[in-house]
């Protein structure tokens, strides 16, 4: 099992089907497999080969999977990077994966050129078409595509590592590693979605690809989440190319819900990748508003819309599905693995953060017994299907998350539930104090950090509050110098050079002192409570 194979093997059997589509731009599974073989060739003249990791610095784009293709074909790792990082987040994520090739947009270059000199393992530096200017010293992907012939196919074994970085509880982003098998029987999940049965091999994927190519089911998905997280790449990109499917990409560097909604219609599209109320809120309203002008959109042809990474509430399925019949597919995971789902239809209604387990997940106490359904007990979730190898570079906190109880490996993500007596869970939220914003993790240390680098500020509390669109936003706690003063519009001035805007606090509430606990701890409990009071929210 490995992606890169049946990849391969789909595009010989339906080679004149469409892979991708981004604007006009539309790539079959022909013109998909040769892209990416001209492109590994010309990594390999790099020197690219087994275990180099080829970052990705980019928006959402038909070439981002090309990319991920070619190394695969080579046994590299493709690395996802956040479009937004700045120069010292961009330095240490390309540092810390070890990167050696960057591809990144034109209008991300002016960033790209000012770290290019600070990372010596970084060989080349490609650009990807965007329209923008090109940037001295980078090539250029199509020249590349254009100037190689494809690379040979070859046998590919299952050991290989696949990775992908996500925000760690220290902080600083983490490789989190699979194994290539493992990763890729995950990515299986579409064909049982579809009432086909698992793949258990490569040679398995081919008869159901077909099937539904024969039945005109082969879905036509759009992701409108970023790439360069796991919900759009792997649950848009990767579970829909397996299934011999159709990813579209939209166009602009945004989410725009009357943009997706345009597009549904235009390509029919069957299915829709989303990151819960931050994108269900601006669809549903598009749509009312469409509704209200007398242009209603045509949804008819979406039957699935899939969700994972943020809080999506029943009350946003119950409209959506009030203007078509479809599945609602609620995740429940994170790069360290799916752990439950919830799935709502118009007969099958499901509350607010409740989901079903995997049959391979279970919930466990602080001394790794078994929550009991219907005891009330608190514990963590953790699963048992497609386990991480651990974080790159990273053994204390592997240590930590990855943990075999009774014989058996877990991942411990680190989300607490209750049981119900029926065997749902109803999922509290992560231990730790991490921020939620639209599916990107923001953890206060750096946002505080930050803060107090104004000279007036003495000390911060960085904590989340509920926020309608992205599920929440930062508000930062802050205490002044004596005898200092400085406004909300100053402090938040000086940070926004330091910190990505999704990053930047949405408002600053000062207060005489900053609590914290006796030993210096933060007590972000208090912090929370009072930023909820002073903006009106408790």
């Amino acid at each position: 099992m490995h992606l890169a194979t049946i990849w391969e093997t789909i595009s010989d059997a339906i080679p004149d089907s469409v892979a991708l589509i981004h604007g006009d731009t539309r790539r079959s599974w022909r013109d998909f497999e040769e892209r990416a073989a001209r492109l590994a060739r010309a990594l390999q003249q790099l020197g690219i080969g087994p275990d180099s990791k080829v970052a990705q610095y980019m928006y959402n784009c038909s070439e981002y999977l090309e990319i991920c293709f070619a190394a695969f074909k080579l046994g590299a790792v493709p690395i996802n990077t956040n479009y937004r990082y700045l120069e010292d987040e961009l330095v240490y994520l390309l540092d810390d994966s070890d990167a050696e090739v960057l591809f990144f947009h034109g209008v991300l270059g002016e960033r790209v050129a000012k770290v290019f000199d600070q990372l010596p393992k970084l060989r080349a530096i490609v650009q990807v078409d965007d329209g923008a200017a090109s940037i001295d010293g980078a090539l250029d992907m199509e020249a590349l595509i254009s100037s190689n012939e494809p690379s040979e196919r070859e046998e590919r074994a299952e050991d290989g590592v696949y990775m992908i970085y996500t925000g760690g509880t220290t902080g600083m982003p983490k490789g989190v590693m699979y194994d290539v098998g493992g990763f890729t029987n995950g990515m299986m999940l579409g064909h049982s979605i579809h009432g086909l049965p698992l793949p258990k091999s490569a040679d398995d994927v081919l008869p159901n690809v077909l099937r539904l190519h024969e039945q005109g089911a082969a879905p036509v998905t759009i992701t409108g989440c970023p790439l360069m997280h796991g919900t759009g790449l792997w649950v848009g990109g990767f579970i829909t190319l397996n299934l011999g499917g159709c990813l579209v990409t939209m166009e602009g560097t945004s989410f725009d819900p009357d943009r997706l909604w345009r597009t549904v219609g235009r390509e029919r599209a069957s299915e829709l990748v989303i990151v819960g109320d931050a994108f269900s809120k601006p669809m549903l309203r598009a749509l009312e508003e469409a509704e209200a002008r007398s242009e209603p959109y045509d949804i008819s042809s979406v039957k699935l819309i899939a969700s994972s990474g943020v809080m999506w509430t029943s009350d946003v399925k119950r409209r959506l599905l009030e203007r078509n019949e479809m599945m609602l597919l609620d995740i429940m995971g994170s790069s360290e693995g799916s752990m439950a789902q919830s799935l709502t239809t118009r007969a099958n209604a499901a509350e607010t953060a409740q989901f079903q387990l995997n049959p391979t997940s279970k919930v466990f106490t602080s001394d790794d017994s078994e929550v009991a359904p219907g005891s009330g007990e608190i514990g963590m979730i953790a699963n048992a299907g497609m386990v991480p190898l651990g974080y790159y570079k990273d053994p204390e906190k592997s240590a930590r998350t990855f943990r075999t109880v009774d014989g058996v490996r877990y991942a411990f993500p680190g989300d607490y539930a209750t049981v119900k007596a029926d065997g749902t869970i109803a999922l509290l939220g992560r231990g730790s104090v991490c921020i939620n914003s639209g599916g990107e993790k923001i953890f206060p240390e750096e946002v505080e950090e930050v803060i107090k680098l104004h000279a007036s500020v003495y000390d911060c509390l960085a904590v989340g509050v509920p926020d309608e669109r992205f599920g929440e936003k930062v508000v930062a706690v802050a205490s002044l110098q004596p005898g200092q003063t400085a406004s909300e519009a100053e402090i938040l001035a000086s940070a926004r050079g330091s910190l990505s805007s999704y990053k930047l606090p949405k408002h600053i509430v000062l207060v005489d002192v900053v609590e914290r606990a006796a030993n210096g701890k933060p007590d972000y409990a208090w912090a929370r409570g009072h930023a909820l009071e002073a903006l009106g929210l408790a």
